[in-house]
């Protein structure tokens, strides 16, 4: 950043007097660069569209010329740089000369230290936080001020390195904010623009005091430990899928022994074993037919030995080739009260949506109605059960 190149000194002008101008090859990647002598009377001071000049002696900013033209510093032009030429009519009043550019810079950040932020599912979360942000110097005053007077900045490194440590100390004063309106773990994600626009609005309250303005941030990225990462990506899918988590597990399972076809056939028998633990799993898989790898155009119902969802009227597995007709279990196929799936007798729980395959009890049967009462075919008297005579007029009943 402070180059001394003696290009920028041009010596021999008229009357003795010495030319500075910035003239630097590293110009367009140097924010400041200052002149390598002090400035005296008599001295010409060229200063450019995109360029401050300051001023500086005794630890503080004597003044800047911020438009551009060149500048002889003698007692003729007293109204132009104003109480700079009256400092410097001694011997011993010099002053440095600190040329700054007024274009912006492009800066990157990132945390070296977690940011510990307190979530209410999560507990204590280490975050990392980076982005990219777009600079330039406002106020040249306060900027020499502050990064040669109290820091004693000399290189662009410097500079860079103090920005950043304020980038990512703004971001986690933002991030603090956010978390006191409510923002947790889990929503970091979508509120990345959200935090970006607080960010900005936070900035001059932390960089007018350097002379900076912070016009643009971008790429933010927060970054959660592993484990914690997985569980919001486990927890959005839920949320996405609508289930809960031992049906999200279950499926999961489903998943991996499909995958695996060694393991499926002790998977499928612990789905029967568990009853409607691993029916809510089956019911789940037929939400999930997109999700989780179904075949075929229609609703369907997953196989009762690998879990791969088989379109609606097949009659075979295509993946494994188990028969769709009798689902497990011994003896014919029955069908499933609630939802029709065909399910072979001896099974407890439907394998489609879990439903107990439990037959409800049959209805005892009604008693046989009592016979019509007889009469004699010869008096019509009535005829008591049983009798072959009429006991009235002992004609054959």
């Amino acid at each position: 950043m402070a180059n001394t190149s003696s290009s920028s000194i041009k010596q021999g002008s008229l009357f003795g007097s010495t030319t500075i101008i910035w003239e630097d090859a590293n110009k367009g990647t140097n924010v400041m660069w200052r002149v390598p002598r002090n400035i005296r009377l008599n001295d010409n001071i060229v200063v450019r569209e995109d360029e401050y000049a300051v001023f500086f002696r005794d630890g503080k900013v004597l003044a800047y010329i911020d438009r551009p033209d060149r500048y002889s510093l003698t007692s003729l032009n007293a109204p132009v740089v104003g109480g700079l030429v009256r400092a410097l009519s001694g011997v011993q009043q010099q002053a440095e000369v600190y040329y700054l550019q007024r274009r912006f810079f492009d800066g990157k950040f990132g945390s070296k230290e977690p940011y510990v932020f307190r979530d209410p599912d999560f507990g204590l979360v280490s975050l990392r936080v980076f982005g990219e942000f777009r600079w330039r110097v406002s106020h040249p005053d306060n900027f020499i001020s502050q990064f040669v007077g109290t820091f004693g900045a000399s290189a662009q490194a410097d500079v860079e390195d103090r920005l950043r440590d304020q980038m990512v100390l703004l971001v986690y004063a933002a991030l603090g904010q956010a978390k006191d309106q409510g923002l947790r773990v889990t929503d970091l994600a979508a509120q990345l623009q959200t935090l970006e626009q607080l960010v900005l609005g936070k900035a001059p309250d932390y960089f007018d005091a350097y002379g900076l303005e912070i016009n643009r941030l971008q790429g933010l990225s927060i970054n959660l430990p592993d484990d914690v990462q997985k569980a919001v990506s486990t927890r959005s899918a839920m949320g996405v899928l609508g289930v809960n988590y031992i049906q999200y597990q279950a499926g999961q399972a489903m998943t991996t022994a499909a995958a695996n076809p060694g393991a499926a056939g002790s998977v499928a028998g612990l789905g029967v074993g568990l009853g409607a633990g691993m029916g809510m799993g089956y019911g789940m898989m037929g939400q999930m037919g997109s999700v989780y790898g179904g075949t075929g155009q229609g609703p369907g119902r997953p196989c009762p030995r690998c879990g791969t969802m088989v379109p609606a009227g097949a009659k075979f597995c295509p993946s494994c080739g188990t028969s769709m007709e009798v689902s497990g279990g011994s003896g014919p196929a029955v069908t499933c009260p609630k939802c029709g799936a065909a399910v072979a007798s001896g099974v407890k729980f439907c394998p489609n949506c879990g439903n107990p395959m439990t037959a409800p009890p049959a209805p005892a049967a009604a008693p046989a109605p009592p016979p019509p009462p007889r009469t004699c075919a010869k008096c019509q008297a009535a005829l008591p059960p049983g009798v072959k005579f009429c006991p009235n007029c002992g004609a054959p009943a």
